[in-house]
């Protein structure tokens, strides 16, 4: 009996940091959560974020607020981020961009992907696709390829930045093809749209997201997936690779869930766990589908396998291909 009260009075005084997760994990989210965006109000991760923040909410019964942060890489939203406290109540939107090809590519990326961020959840895949100009003779990724070929100086495309999964899937494209086709980099990815438009650029390499209101309206065409294979809403538009026969000319894109490194698993898993739910939400789902956004669950370790896989490759790749900021 007397061990008993000792080990009670113990127990007692312990300080509240030091009492165990799952008390507080049970009870988590007890107020908002924010939900840092690094990208510009109005693309379809931003879009996407809000439909989630929006599900999370009814499921968890707490509001998620996002709140965007764009601009710099990404880097002003993830040193947010990294700098949050890891308590839950604030996690980050991030993209393949930001976890694999800006630490590679930018030495001064200000932060680790792994080393400062736990992986809570993949969120969704943003299939690619290859655009033109209806009124511009190409009407098929072969037509790119015998123009490159007649004039190695000809065929332009549009990409928001160097390294972005539009500039990789253009230039993987022109090498796998062994032509010369010139990237041109634009600050808004409007422009870029416009420029195919008018005939300005060649071609374009884009998500449906941002290429589909054009070719509704007449001013784009969609010849072809950037991807291993063809889109389920989509499935008139051949590969590239089923196209052509070339090899190795798809671009994965995704964007993923992560929090500052540290969280408590507990509320990792919660988060998880809500996040897998809210993609089988019959609405959500059919708001993703005019976004032609594919759903991607995953766990918190296999986010992270993904994360560490594709840095070794896309570093391969950035060398293969020649892509720096010099």
């Amino acid at each position: 009996m007397r061990h008993s009260l000792q080990r009670l009075c113990l127990g007692l005084a312990l300080p509240l940091g030091m009492l165990p997760l799952g008390s507080n994990a049970e009870s988590y989210p007890t107020r908002s959560i924010r939900i840092i965006n690094p990208y510009p109000t109005g693309l379809s991760p931003d879009i996407a974020s809000r439909m989630l923040a929006e599900q999370l909410g009814k499921q968890l019964q707490q509001s998620f607020v996002v709140e965007n942060r764009p601009g710099a890489n990404g880097f002003i939203a993830l040193n947010a981020l990294k700098g949050a406290a890891p308590d839950g109540y604030t996690i980050g939107l991030v993209g393949d961009a930001h976890m694999v090809t800006n630490p590679k590519l930018i030495k001064e990326t200000p932060y680790d992907p792994l080393g400062d961020f736990d992986a809570v959840s993949m969120f969704f895949k943003a299939p690619l696709f290859f655009y033109t100009s209806p009124q511009g003779g190409i009407n098929t990724v072969n037509d790119l390829i015998k123009k490159a070929k007649a004039d190695p100086k000809a065929v332009t495309y549009g990409t928001p930045y160097v390294g972005s999964p539009a500039h990789m899937a253009g230039a993987l494209f022109a090498h796998a093809s062994q032509t010369e086709m010139l990237s041109v980099h634009y600050k808004e990815a409007a422009q870029i749209y416009t420029a195919v438009a008018n005939g300005d650029l060649t071609f374009s390499v884009a998500t449906v997201g941002s290429g589909i209101p054009l070719v509704k309206a007449g001013k784009m065409q969609m010849i072809a997936a950037a991807a291993k294979e063809r889109h389920p809403d989509y499935p008139d538009i051949p590969t590239v690779q089923e196209a052509t026969g070339l090899q190795q000319t798809e671009v994965d894109t995704w964007v993923g869930i992560v929090a500052p490194k540290g969280t408590p698993a507990e509320v990792v898993n919660t988060l998880n766990r809500e996040i897998a739910k809210a993609l089988k939400n019959p609405e959500l789902l059919a708001r993703f589908k005019t976004l032609g956004l594919l759903p991607y669950t995953s766990s918190a370790q296999e986010m992270r396998g993904v994360i560490e896989e594709e840095s070794s490759a896309t570093e391969s790749r950035l060398n293969l291909l020649k892509i720096s900021l010099q």
